[in-house]
Formats: C-alpha cells, sequence, structure tokens
C-alpha cells in the first residue's frame, strides 16, 4: 500500500497536521479512540487554546523556534475554526478558553476536518518496524492482529510525550528520531504536583488558597492545593516546569493581601481577639492551624508588635520549601524537553538531514504553560508540517 503521507499519532498535533496535508494522507494510531488527551483535558471541557499565547509562554532550549509556527496559526485561526463548527466556548480565568460542551466537539471537529481532507484513520494500529527507503518510508503494522506493510513519501512524528503513560503514552517518537540521527533533549515531567516526604501536608489534603510560588527563574500568581501527597494546583503545576530536584521554591501565601496593615489596624479595634482566630479570617483556618507551632502563633493581637506583626508576615509572604521531588509522568500533563530543535526547521517541521521526515507537537522541544498553551503549540505546529507537506505536490 503506497500513500503519500503517514502521521503516526492520532492525538491534537496529529489530526491537525491531516487535516491539511493534502491527499492520501493516513493517520495510524494504537489506541481505539482518537484524541484521548483532549477527551480528558479542562475537565472532559477541552482547554483548547489561550488568548495570550505568545512565545514568551513556551520552554525550550531554542526560545525562538516556536515564534514561526505561533505567527502563521494564532489563537484567532483556532477560535474560528471553532466557531465554524458552531462549537459554542466560555473563557475563564487568564485567557483560558474552554467548551461549553464537551471536549468531544473538538474531536468531532477535528475528524470532520480530517474527513473533508480525504485523510484515513486506522485505529488499534501499531507500528511493528520503520525503514527509510530511497523515496521515503516502510512501515509493517499490526492492525488488529494483521501486518500491514505500506510506503509513504512523508513522515510525521506526531506520538507526543512520555506524560500519562495508562494512556499509552511512551516515548516512541524519541526511539524514531534517534533512529533517524536526531538529537533528543532531556525530557523530563512537566506541569505536575510536587510531592514531599512521609505525608507532610496531610493534614491540610483539600486546602486551597491564591498563592505565588517561585524560585530563581519563574514565579506564578495563581492557586495553590495542599494534597495527600504534597502540593498541587495551577501555581504549582505552572512552576514545575522551572524546577530540578533538590531546589528550593518559595511560597507566598499572601501575595495581594495587605496583612501587615490589616492585623495593626485590628489590634487596635480588637486586641483581645487570639492572633490565630483574625488569621483565620484572612486564611484558611486549617493552614493557620498547620503553622500555629512553626510560627509561634501565641497571644492576643495586643501582645503583638509591629516588629512581630511584620516578621509574621514575611514568613507567611517566605515559606521556603523543598520539594523531594514530583509525582512524574504519571499525572504530568506535559513532557518537557523532546526532539532537539535543532534538527528542524521551524517554519516546516521538517527534520533538516532526513528528508521527509516532520516531527510536531508535543514530541519536539517545546513545551507550553499550563492554560491551552500546549494546545495551541499542537495546532500550530501540525498547521505548519500539515500545509508545508501539501505545497510539495
Amino acid at each position: 500500500m503506497e500513500f503519500e503521507t503517514v502521521i503516526l499519532g492520532a492525538g491534537a498535533a496529529g489530526m491537525m497536521c491531516a487535516a491539511h496535508a493534502g491527499p492520501r494522507v493516513l493517520v495510524i494510531d494504537h489506541a481505539r479512540n482518537p484524541g484521548e488527551k483532549i477527551r480528558i483535558s479542562g475537565g472532559g471541557r477541552c482547554n483548547f487554546t489561550n488568548l495570550h499565547a505568545a512565545p514568551e509562554n513556551f520552554l525550550s532550549a531554542n526560545s525562538h523556534f516556536c515564534k514561526s509556527a505561533l505567527a502563521r496559526y494564532t489563537q484567532w485561526d483556532f477560535i474560528d475554526l471553532v466557531g465554524r463548527h458552531r462549537i459554542a466556548w466560555h473563557e475563564k480565568t487568564l485567557g483560558q478558553l474552554f467548551c461549553d460542551g464537551k471536549a468531544t466537539q473538538i474531536i468531532a471537529m477535528l475528524r470532520d476536518e480530517m474527513a473533508r481532507a480525504g485523510a484515513a484513520l486506522w485505529l488499534s494500529t501499531a507500528l511493528v518496524d520503520l525503514s527509510k527507503t530511497d523515496g521515503g518510508f516502510a512501515l509493517t503494522l499490526d492492525r488488529e492482529g494483521k501486518r500491514v506493510d505500506l510506503t509513504c513519501r512523508n513522515l510525521v512524528l506526531a506520538t507526543g510525550g512520555k506524560s500519562i503513560p495508562r494512556m499509552g503514552a511512551t516515548g516512541l517518537a524519541y526511539d524514531i528520531a534517534r533512529q533517524f540521527g536526531l538529537d533528543v533533549t532531556e525530557t523530563r515531567p512537566a506541569l505536575v504536583p510536587f510531592t514531599f516526604p512521609e505525608g507532610r501536608f496531610a493534614p491540610l489534603a483539600g486546602v486551597s488558597l491564591p498563592a505565588r510560588l517561585s524560585n530563581a527563574r519563574a514565579g506564578f500568581d495563581e492557586a495553590l492545593l495542599f494534597t495527600h501527597r504534597g502540593l498541587s494546583g495551577p501555581a504549582v503545576l505552572q512552576l514545575s516546569s522551572y524546577w530540578r530536584e533538590g531546589e528550593e521554591i518559595a511560597v507566598n501565601l499572601i501575595p495581594d493581601l495587605p496583612l501587615y496593615e490589616t492585623l495593626r489596624d485590628q489590634r487596635q479595634q480588637a486586641g483581645r481577639r487570639a492572633l490565630t482566630t483574625e488569621l483565620a479570617r484572612h486564611l484558611p483556618a486549617r493552614l493557620v492551624e498547620f503553622l500555629a507551632p512553626e510560627l509561634d502563633l501565641n497571644g492576643n493581637l495586643a501582645d503583638q508588635s509591629d516588629a512581630a506583626l511584620q516578621s509574621l508576615c514575611d514568613r507567611l509572604g517566605d515559606w521556603r520549601l523543598i520539594p523531594s521531588g514530583s509525582e512524574g509522568y504519571r499525572t504530568a500533563e506535559v513532557t518537557l524537553g523532546g526532539i532537539d530543535t535543532d534538527a528542524l526547521s521551524s517554519k516546516t517541521m521538517a527534520a533538516k538531514a532526513v528528508p521527509g521526515l516532520y516531527a510536531i507537537g508535543e514530541a519536539v522541544d517545546v513545551t507550553g504553560w499550563l492554560g491551552g498553551y500546549n494546545f495551541q503549540w499542537a495546532w500550530a505546529s501540525g498547521h505548519a508540517a500539515g500545509t508545508a507537506i501539501a505545497a510539495k505536490g
């Protein structure tokens, strides 16, 4: 069997690429359904892009690599596509866009676009063997228990990274890249909760509050959530992409709260009130109780000097912690690192040294922030590769 283009991976990037890659396109995936990460994203409503998506919201060894694709297929282009398919959506916080209905609407939209382009989709299909030929590539597949041999001019790696292995994620794209001489940067879990030893925060499991988490590289003002294993929530997931094992993080529990001035005022008006009682008016009570021994939260407001109140606020605003690790690929939303961008064209996503080979989406060393950015990279990189393949004729 002969195809013009074979795309490995029926995820966001792969389906987007198929919709633009021209005739005789085949998309294969070992899963039983396409777009599984789309389906579970955003609590089942799919945070499909972000109004503020820009190159500075992405991590890569080459910070300039993502600029071309993102500029040529923007969040507004995808919003227009969603609109043409009459999918209702809404904005949550920080520019995050979600379906009003279910994430499966986005999958259906992409399948419709693929069908319109004439692309074929083979599910429950595994790659058995792959080799380079003079005219492109030769593949042996296992399709529902039967061996199938085929050839293609173009091969697109769109199998994603290692995150969420229970959904079948593997390092296949990295293995194929190395097979053809492309370098792969260090990979690690990203957008992932921090863990701490001995259930340190177990008494606080379920407590959430606005916070600022930072280290020497970055800082994020979003929600912090305490769990049985450690710390989670958007602020933690964001910072995890910039964290390395053994490093300290700073937690500001009062980022937008003028607590010092508030405590001084209350000392005048309600000096007999216990310090812990007053703090529990501004912070979760369970958190105040947890911190009381560490911060020596004894006595009434009237007992606290200005210096003591300032010291307390300084410590609440700069709580230093060292995570023991992260929850790993099991819960990581994405994989940091991937196929080295030095080996790829930023305009077409093609491998410079291997004619006909392309890499897109999470498989590439481009990782977005939490909040729809990684989907926007999938749309943009898939579009870049697809239109480049179609232009070859």
